[in-house]
């Protein structure tokens, strides 16, 4: 726990208070203010992800062979491994959305207006429910076929990261150039924009963001698929899994 929220919230602080005096963000809102969301995104991503090596540990130690044999549906073990791990990646970010508005009482952040309230606890928590469940079906795709966790590092330093960054979590999309391309076709920018539309209570300041609709839409195509490609995956026959 310590690991997953030190940081992030080490993040925030350095790059909210590195970057507010270079930041214009919509309707003033500050780069804290506006990374707030995308921390929150970040720990969820991170948990996810991070919780399905053990499917690589497991394959390494035969413990998923002998599930593999049990008389089971190859779904149960897919659900199984991630609602476990939207579960805690929820909780972890639960737990930086309570503890970073906080900080502003050591003076370490500003008053934020963006953040988790009575009116929208319930929204933020369901979405950040589905976000979890696409990205932790997302890390059970990539560890599945693999064999080696530095491996598995590996794509999460030359993919996931990346896929971040490029997600509106860290900095606006760009209105121009192959950049606002590579973003709008992002999956997670969905997602972020989507928590950042429930999160904020300046309409304004989202107006340029895609519809809340989209969002949604979108989030739940890509679980969707995420999750239905990681069960034809596990069905499918494999020599690794006979090791």
């Amino acid at each position: 726990v310590v690991g997953a929220l030190g940081q992030p919230i080490i993040f925030w602080v350095l790059f909210g208070s590195g970057l507010h005096s270079s930041f214009r963000g919509p309707e003033g809102m500050s780069y804290q203010e506006y990374f707030f969301p995308g921390v929150a995104v970040m720990i969820v991503m991170f948990t996810a992800i991070f919780s399905t090596i053990s499917i690589i540990e497991d394959r390494r130690e035969g413990f998923l062979q002998g599930v593999l044999v049990a008389p089971i549906p190859r779904i149960s073990l897919v659900l199984g491994k991630v609602i476990g791990g939207t579960l805690l990646a929820v909780f972890q970010a639960g737990l930086f959305l309570t503890i970073g508005p906080l900080l502003h009482l050591i003076g370490l952040a500003p008053q934020l207006e963006t953040g988790v309230t009575w009116n929208n606890a319930m929204s933020v928590v369901g979405f950040l429910m589905l976000l979890g469940f696409s990205l932790t079906s997302l890390g059970y795709m990539i560890a599945w076929p693999m064999e080696s966790t530095h491996g598995f590092h590996a794509i999460m330093s030359v993919f996931l990261m990346p896929m971040w960054l490029l997600s509106g979590s860290f900095f606006p999309a760009s209105e121009s150039g192959w950049l606002s391309w590579v973003i709008r076709l992002n999956p997670l920018t969905y997602g972020v924009a989507g928590l950042r539309r429930i999160m904020t209570s300046n309409n304004s300041a989202v107006a340029t963001l895609p519809s809340w609709s989209v969002c949604l839409s979108v989030t739940i195509i890509a679980a969707l698929t995420y999750v239905l490609i990681a069960v034809w995956m596990t069905n499918r026959p494999s020599t690794i899994n006979a090791r």
